[in-house]
């Protein structure tokens, strides 16, 4: 392709809704357009970028025995009333009528169309197991989208669904996509790690995140410095430690005044305390009554973990107001020490293992203005109900392994999901099939999904610099861009026939022939992220060339003679998600 017939329109400045990298290099390099808020059109360079991202996709998914479908955008309402969650999923979930009143959504998701289409063709066990996928356009009403394609209200998912008559089966089927998952990402050239994640609206009892390492993702994961375990901070499971020894030199817990402290920080300077001897007292709704989840002082409730504890559909943080008057108890001053003759059944408590590992705390009276200080959990709050109930942070010990691992903390863009459902949805939609004994069976049922739009943006986050994209070869909309600095004979030339050898040797090649000056094809070239520049200059008449490796940065004087073949030996090497680097021009 000719840059001067190439559709390039890009942007000296940022647009300014453009908060993250990513979303500011796909406008400016040409890549995306705005529409609406979370609505993009994606102009050539983008749309060639996400076709190599699906051609991957669809290429190891094939391998893995899947089979490509594709499902209608638009779902009637009873598929999603047959299965619950036309009422369960929220303002995300976009309800249209059509002319004759009837109830439709845009599909965020499409397992009830899957269970539908394979309850009416798979009716025996001979037919299992079954995998089917998509590659189709997904509409979530976020509430506020942001960061482009980050997090955008329409966008392009794989979502596969895999069908078998058994646990087992289901959980062989798991597997063959959580390899198929890792050789995607591998080979899409990202740096990532596969987490233990919640199910979230999905649903399920297994799954894991697929996450793009990158200091500006919005999910927190952590992973042992030992052996492979890693889990979104939500999920990390936690240990109990036990309780610690009785001092019997700490007397009886007793209360003191401390008017006006309601923080951790306000008790910690009244009584000269440190946070991480305090007991923090989380107010939450639990399915409309009210809860507490207390853990220390230092430390964040997970409310994953608190919902899990509590056996509760949802739950939420209360308001104070709220709660003092549900309860009779005083917010700013709660503590797991009830007061003689309190009715226990109003208010449900449940605290983090951790707390059991204190000596000795300090937590709330459940009087105004007071605290109890010298709280032996092991002699006082022996008969409190425990969970694991905190958030998992750095430092904290690897639950798995043995010699024991320590946590380390990494930010990270979620790209992929996996989980096993069970019979959630079959069994909701009675999606059976006849076992070896002519017995109805309810399907066993795994769904997996891909943001193919995210990846583009995760990508960049995590491949950038301050002049633009550095994309992995297996993403870059070319591969090559021939960059002619000047208008004489020798230079125009030597540009043509690089461009026309490049492409012979199975090179993407873009010859940039436009009349501009060569700091604007520089810029252009950068910015938009070709992974090797050609650079065609004052030497082109000695037959030597410039080039450029946008990824690591390296340039090397070559000459042309036999580039072509150097450079689509190193670049069909590189399409496979390794770095390209000097040494393999060598």
């Amino acid at each position: 392709m000719r840059a001067s017939q190439l559709h390039l329109p890009t942007l000296r400045e940022p647009p300014k809704d453009a908060e993250t990298i990513s979303h500011q290099y796909l406008v400016r390099a040409g890549y995306i357009r705005r529409v609406s808020a979370g609505i993009y059109s994606f102009l050539p360079l983008g749309v060639r970028s996400m076709e190599k991202v699906k051609r991957i996709v669809r290429d190891e998914m094939d391998k893995a025995g899947a089979q490509e479908v594709f499902l209608p955008a638009m779902v009637p309402a009873e598929l999603w009333q047959e299965s619950g969650r036309w009422q369960k999923y929220g303002p995300e979930l976009l309800r249209v009528k059509d002319r004759k009143n009837a109830d439709y959504c845009i599909g965020p998701t499409h397992e009830e169309v899957i269970v539908d289409l394979v309850r009416k063709d798979v009716r025996s066990y001979k037919q299992l197991p079954v995998n089917l996928y998509q590659i189709q356009t997904k509409f979530r009403d976020e509430i506020r989208p942001r960061a482009g394609l980050m997090r955008g209200r329409e966008f392009i998912m794989k979502d596969a669904y895999s069908f078998d008559a058994d646990q087992a089966g289901a959980h062989k089927s798991y597997k063959r996509m959580y390899e198929a998952y890792n050789a995607i990402f591998s080979r899409l050239g990202l740096r990532f790690r596969p987490v233990e994640a919640d199910t979230g609206n999905i649903g399920g009892s297994m799954s894991h995140e697929f996450q793009v390492l990158a200091d500006s993702g919005e999910d927190a994961i952590v992973a042992c410095d030992r052996c492979d375990f890693a889990a979104n901070v939500e999920k990390a499971p936690l240990q109990d430690l036990g309780f610690a020894a009785i001092d019997p030199a700490i007397g009886a817990a007793r209360a003191v005044e401390t008017p006006g402290a309601k923080s951790i920080e306000q008790v910690c300077k009244v009584l000269g305390c440190k946070p991480e001897a305090m007991i923090k007292a989380v107010l939450y709704m639990a399915d409309d009554l009210p809860a507490v989840a207390f853990v220390r002082g230092d430390r964040e409730a997970n409310e994953v973990k608190v919902k899990q504890a509590l056996g509760a559909t949802a739950v939420y943080l209360a308001e104070a107001e709220w709660f003092a008057k549900a309860t009779g108890l005083p917010p700013g001053y709660l503590g797991p020490l009830l007061p003689v003759g309190y009715d226990a059944k109003k208010v449900r408590f449940v605290a983090d293992f951790e707390i059991k590992a204190l000596a000795s705390a300090v937590c709330g009276a459940n009087e105004k203005q007071q605290h109890l200080v010298d709280v032996v959990p092991a002699r006082d709050l022996a008969n409190l109900s425990y969970a694991d109930l905190r958030m998992a942070v750095q430092g904290d010990a690897c639950p798995r392994c043995q010699p024991q691992g320590t946590l380390q903390s990494f930010k990270g863009i979620e790209v992929g999901h996996v989980f096993y459902l069970g019979q959630k949805y079959s069994k909701a939609m009675s999606a059976t099939f006849l076992d070896e004994q002519g017995k109805e069976q309810v399907f066993e049922m795994g769904c997996y999904g891909i943001g193919i739009t995210r990846i583009l943006s995760a990508a960049i986050e995590q491949n950038h610099d301050a002049r633009g994209i550095r994309w992995p070869v297996s993403i870059a909309p070319w591969e090559c861009a021939v960059l002619g600095l000047g208008g004489e004979a020798p230079i125009t030339e030597t540009a043509a026939n690089l461009y026309r050898d490049l492409q012979s040797a199975g090179v993407e090649t873009v010859l940039d022939d436009r009349d501009e000056r060569p700091g604007i094809k520089f810029a252009d070239a950068d910015l938009i992220g070709y992974p090797v520049q050609v650079i065609v200059g004052k030497r082109a008449g000695e037959g030597i060339v410039e080039v450029k490796l946008r990824h690591s940065g390296d340039k090397l004087e070559l000459p042309v003679a036999g580039l072509a073949g150097r450079l689509g030996r190193a670049v069909a090497a590189a399409r496979n998600g390794a770095p390209l680097t000097a040494a393999d021009l060598g």
